[in-house]
């Protein structure tokens, strides 16, 4: 009996640990709202980050802070040194995204470099100057973080045929024209 006891405890114990550890999607705006916006993004991808600076601080002010829409970052990456930003965004795991805007208002600062290993040094360096406190080698090497940077590249590409970046996605469905504001705030007052 106490055998079948310390199983069930070890058992349970594994499952509330796997729980413990699930990756949090970055994510910003009310989490039950009516719309729900995915972004499929490049952290390398000069679009994405013209579309954080241009697109989205009016988006978040007129919907995502009113409750009426969120919206999902999911990762495309381009590029190694996006694939290696995008674990970098995800590392702390508490589903902000401090560090992923931080990423794209400051591209140009970080986003150079002949090799990997250059790239690597200057999203380090960036990342310390900003006072992201992060172990750099356990995020890039984190096979979880990995493996979900992976799957939302592979999702988008499956399930919403993303061949570019920025992709938008609203309430499942792809946002076909050009990405700006007004395109967008158009799009999204037909859901409400």
């Amino acid at each position: 009996m106490k055998k079948i006891i310390f199983l069930i405890l070890i058992f349970f114990t594994t499952v509330l640990n796997v729980q413990a550890e699930e990756i949090k999607r970055i994510t910003v705006g009310k989490k039950d709202a009516k719309i729900t916006i995915i972004a499929f993004e490049s952290l390398t991808c000069s679009h994405c980050a013209n579309f954080h600076k241009n697109v989205y601080p009016q988006l978040k002010e007129e919907f995502l802070d009113k409750g009426i829409a969120k919206i999902e970052f999911r990762h495309f990456p381009l590029d190694i040194a996006a694939f290696n930003a995008s674990k970098v965004s995800q590392c702390k795991n508490d589903g902000n995204s401090d560090i992923l805007e931080s990423l794209y208002a400051n591209q140009q600062k970080w986003v150079k470099g002949s090799s990997i290993q250059e790239a690597n040094k200057n999203l380090q360096k960036f990342l310390k100057s900003e006072g992201f406190s992060i172990d750099f080698d356990t995020c890039i090497n984190n096979k979880e973080i990995e493996d979900f940077v992976l799957n939302d590249r592979i999702d988008g590409a499956k399930n919403f045929k993303v061949n570019a970046t920025p992709t938008i996605i609203i309430n499942n469905e792809k946002f076909e024209k050009t990405l700006n504001y007004k395109n967008l705030k158009k799009a999204l007052e037909k859901l409400i």
